[in-house]
């Protein structure tokens, strides 16, 4: 099974996925893949989201992952249904242990030091900063970074196409997630892929 690391270098943007209806759901993947996202992460954010996923998993290329996880029987169900990597809001001693334990790739959510230390000691090194901009932006992840050099981020939660680069410039950021690739027709999915796809991070050693 590829570790988080390898997942969250695979492409600097990782698509937030918010499924309604199933049907979307192939079209979506292929669309992402063709312009270069191979990451996807289906929130659990809706009742189609693990057909979704299911659905999804069919797109050769496409590494799909669960998203919005906050408790151990939504972990039992997207395990079920094959999610290639597990991704929380928020961290608990609960929740991130249960993760752990399934062997599956783990992006958990911190938002302090506080949630960083209990990653830490789960033997975690890689997050999501959550909710990115509403806690403080750039200069709030670049300050509480600075104590902990092992740790690397995904920020996540109101990242834009035009603020992306700048998150991205910071070498502790391995990829961003976020949202506004998703929107009109297919077509236009993959030119915004695409142009997502060209991002690169500065990663530190």
């Amino acid at each position: 099974m590829t570790d988080i690391a390898t997942i969250m270098r695979t492409s600097a943007v990782i698509p937030v996925l918010v499924i309604d209806d199933a049907a979307t759901a192939r079209p979506l993947a292929e669309a992402l893949v063709a312009g270069g996202l191979k990451v996807l992460e289906v929130t659990l954010r809706t009742p189609a989201a693990l057909e979704a996923m299911a659905e999804m998993k069919k797109v050769p290329g496409a590494i799909v992952g669960a998203g919005t996880v906050v408790n151990e029987q939504q972990l039992r169900d997207v395990a079920d249904a094959g999610a290639e990597f597990i991704v929380s809001p928020g961290l608990t001693d609960r929740l991130g242990t249960a993760v752990v334990e399934s062997g599956i790739p783990y992006l958990p959510g911190i938002a302090n030091a506080g949630d960083i230390m209990r990653g830490l000691d789960l033997g975690l090194t890689h997050f999501k900063f959550f909710p990115a901009e509403t806690s403080g932006g750039l200069k709030a992840l670049k300050a509480l970074a600075a104590p902990f050099y092992q740790a690397r981020f995904c920020p996540t939660g109101g990242i834009t196409e035009a603020s992306a680069p700048d998150w991205l410039a910071f070498d502790r950021v391995l990829c961003v997630g976020g949202s506004w690739v998703t929107g009109g027709s297919m077509a236009d999915v993959e030119a915004k892929a695409r142009a997502a796809s060209a991002l690169r991070p500065q990663i530190a050693g």
